[in-house]
């Protein structure tokens, strides 16, 4: 719960826009209008979908010959896409939380994030004050989404002391893995930013079901996308089929209460920004009948650990094999 007077209502926002597709440096200028926009109507907490800069890699499930193996036209696609990734730090990461301070508002964001070779599937989480308070990478890319993305940790399953309440955020198909569902509900989230590419029927349920469950308000943030926003100069994106006019990602982006009702949208098939009041004291009435990770939990019949380190596999056996050399001991397994 927020600090002080825990019955203050304010308002929060779900962007549900179309990125600059593969266009990082346009789509970062967008994003910045976007915060302005949604501050300008009250919003204290401003949310965007998955990989919203410099877009979702729409061509993994639309075009057919994506999972060739050394198809030349995926290299191409994935070369423009690591060179339109977010790096930490970065002039793109300045901006967006100098666009948070003006805004003086909360700003989740899901971008692709660079980090030495590999791509994340990432949230960045910025403060009013526009420093960057957190980011989560997504555990497990799911299906086809392997080919592009690595895997996160556990030292990205943060939830944020804020003046708002506590704050966290999954992406996409995290919301359907129970353990991490239950990771995030045992720090008692108050707002939850669930970014997916768009919010389809089975994303509303698992959205809603996230909602109730840890009795929070969620924000369930999509993209609008059509096949004319492709850049026309990349083989692999020709290949999706379709008119220019037709929807590829249909936004779907809803604002959810700790009981699993709708309190803003779903909105489909436009750009729009999603606003509605958050009382606070609705998810402590919720958590009278259910609590998941408190009177409604049974330790002692579940252990439940997470690991919170980071996942930095290469540099601790390069830490462990000079310390068992130093001690005269082999650690070939012979």
């Amino acid at each position: 719960m927020p600090p002080g007077d825990m019955w203050s209502t304010y308002r929060v926002a779900a962007v549900q826009s179309t990125p600059v597709f593969l266009d990082r440096d346009a789509t970062v200028e967008k994003t910045c209008s976007l915060i302005a926009r949604a501050a300008g109507e009250g919003a204290r907490l401003i949310a965007f979908p998955e990989v919203w800069i410099p877009g979702y890699p729409v061509w993994l499930s639309g075009a057919p010959s994506a999972v060739l193996w050394g198809h030349e036209p995926a290299r191409k696609a994935f070369r423009r896409l690591v060179a339109n990734a977010i790096t930490i730090p970065s002039a793109d990461v300045t901006r967006i939380g100098a666009a948070a301070r003006a805004a003086n508002a909360y700003v989740v964001i899901g971008v692709h994030e660079l980090s030495g070779g590999t791509l994340y599937c990432s949230q960045l989480f910025f403060g009013p004050t526009g420093e960057l308070l957190g980011v989560h990478r997504k555990l497990k890319p799911t299906y086809d989404e392997r080919l592009i993305w690595g895997q996160g940790d556990g030292d990205g399953l943060i939830v944020l002391d804020t003046e708002l309440g506590k704050l966290g955020g999954l992406l996409c198909w995290e919301h359907w893995m129970p353990l991490t569902r239950q990771a995030m509900h045992e720090q008692t989230e108050l707002l939850h930013v669930a970014s997916w590419p768009d919010v389809n029927e089975t994303h509303q349920i698992a959205s809603r079901h996230y909602a109730f469950e840890g009795r929070t308000f969620v924000l369930a943030v999509g993209t609008v996308l059509r096949k004319r926003d492709l850049p026309t100069d990349l083989e692999l994106l020709r290949e999706i089929p379709g008119e220019p006019d037709d929807l590829i990602q249909r936004g779907g982006t809803a604002i959810i209460g700790p009981d699993g009702e709708y309190l803003a949208g779903p909105v489909w098939d436009e750009e729009a920004i999603i606003t509605t009041e958050i009382d606070p004291g609705l998810a402590v009435e919720e958590r009278l009948t259910f609590d998941a990770a408190g009177h409604y939990n049974r330790p002692d019949v579940f252990n439940f650990r997470v690991n919170r380190g980071p996942r930095h596999v290469a540099e601790t056996e390069v830490v462990e094999a000079r310390a068992a050399n130093e001690r005269g001991v082999s650690v070939s397994g012979d």
